[in-house]
């Protein structure tokens, strides 16, 4: 599936790495969210989330006038969305990376790792798991009424599949472990002006 615009080229991993790592010629924008940044990314990318990216269309225009832009996100589905906000500039020369962070990790290209982080859906699973066998257990071998622990939580997991919402996700995100990664875009843009 090619994007829209004919000035939007899919690049195979090869492709974008003569971009990034030999010629240098790319300003290389990655959508990801700045967690997933954070976690690993490709040295010589910046990181412009997707949500964020309407706001600075004029400004990455300007920056890319003559230079063109290298899209990334983990599959390609992301840099998509972005090449379509980024046409509408327009930015003269759009790339997209093929299959995105997740092809680049296949193909064995080299990138810069960061602290890695569990995902929310596993950090609930755990903490239900780790309530219900506590819950089971405690009301097994110790004292009866701590087995309400485990039938509390699996209410709470019933209802959140029915009602598509988790409070025990929105109570974890609140902890200092899933704080932090941020994304300054004024900062990126200004450090890829610079940089160029």
């Amino acid at each position: 599936m090619n994007p829209k615009n004919a000035n939007t080229t899919i690049v195979p991993v090869e492709k974008a790495y003569e971009m990034i790592m030999v010629t240098q010629d790319a300003i290389v924008i990655d959508v990801r969210t700045p967690a997933e940044f954070e976690a690993k990314h490709i040295a010589g990318s910046h990181n412009i989330p997707l949500d964020q990216l309407p706001v600075y269309t004029n400004e990455i225009a300007k920056l890319a006038s003559n230079t063109p832009v290298l899209l990334i996100c983990q599959s390609g589905t992301r840099a998509r969305k972005a090449a379509e906000i980024l046409q509408t500039a327009p930015v003269p020369s759009l790339s997209l990376l093929d299959g995105g962070m997740v092809a680049w990790e296949k193909a064995g290209k080299p990138y810069k790792q960061g602290v890695q982080k569990w995902s929310m859906e596993r950090q609930v699973r755990g903490v239900a798991g780790t309530l219900v066998l506590l819950g089971a257990l405690g009301g097994l071998f110790a004292w009866k009424p701590l087995t309400w622990i485990a039938a509390l939580v699996g209410g709470g997991l019933a209802y959140s599949a029915a009602s598509n919402t988790c409070g025990m996700a929105l109570l974890l995100s609140k902890l200092p472990y899933n704080q932090g990664a941020v994304c300054d875009v004024r900062q990126t843009l200004k450090n890829i002006k610079d940089a160029a």
